[in-house]
């Protein structure tokens, strides 16, 4: 499949202030990347040892996939899809990935479930997690940074879940939205991996659903990150599926 650009064409990319009022500034080069981005090279030992490693001491046992599904497509915006910003993570394979997995969804009547993060101007009510992270400011009301990815958007009718941190489920009504409507499991896609990904699926597991995470729809700046995030929620947390099994789960 060809890349497809996700990022909209010839838009301004504007910033607010952050908490001290001034101006965020955006890197205007392409981020230079380590030459090695495997797990391997993290860890410095090969994924097989690892993994028996893991398993002869009982990680990575099978949650199942559960019976009634949704789609939830995390944070899936113009701020990691736009060569400029700094939350910019350089994965449309990824992008693709969830465009297909949503178009399956909303073919098979699976519920489609989208978190966005918004702050007020100067991310008064972003607490230190604004403070810790000075990117967050792309979503800053207004900012158009924060704005979802032309041709991947919600559709009339589908949930969308305002968020300030990481979690999908923190401070918002996704438990209850889920449990209200008899959804068990979640076929997580979006970005990035490291972040918002995985501490919806932790909270996912710890609120009783099941987090299947679908690996070649999410994304993640550095390709190491992304991959050691993923085996480390295989082993603990989540179910681990590519978009192939995932979309034979939706169409029986």
């Amino acid at each position: 499949m060809a890349k497809r650009g996700w990022a909209g064409v010839g838009q301004e990319i504007g910033h607010g202030p952050n908490l001290r009022g001034q101006s965020a500034v955006v890197p205007t080069k392409k981020l230079e990347r380590p030459q090695d981005h495997s797990y391997t090279a993290l860890v410095g030992t090969s994924d097989d040892e690892l993994t028996a490693s893991y398993r002869h001491s009982g990680f990575g046992q099978d949650l199942g996939s559960g019976t009634s599904p949704a789609v939830l497509v995390v944070d899936v915006c113009r701020a990691y899809a736009v060569e400029g910003s700094p939350l910019y993570a350089n994965c449309e394979g990824a992008f693709d990935a969830t465009a297909s997995l949503i178009a399956t969804a909303r073919s098979t009547a699976t519920p489609v479930i989208w978190t966005r993060v918004r702050y007020q101007p100067g991310g008064a009510d972003g607490g230190l997690f604004y403070r810790k992270v000075g990117a967050l400011s792309c979503f800053d009301e207004g900012n158009p940074l924060g704005d979802w990815i032309p041709g991947i958007e919600p559709a009339e009718g589908e949930v969308v879940i305002t968020k300030q941190y990481a979690s999908a489920f923190f401070g918002t009504s996704l438990a209850s939205t889920l449990s209200a409507t008899g959804i068990d499991s979640l076929l997580i896609c979006g970005v990035s991996t490291s972040g918002c990904v995985r501490a919806s699926a932790v909270d996912a597991l710890q609120n009783g659903f099941i987090p299947l995470i679908v690996t070649d729809a999410c994304g993640d700046r550095d390709q190491g990150v992304h991959d050691a995030n993923l085996f480390d929620l295989g082993a603990k947390y989540a179910q681990l599926l590519d978009l192939a099994t995932a979309t034979s789960l939706l169409t029986p």
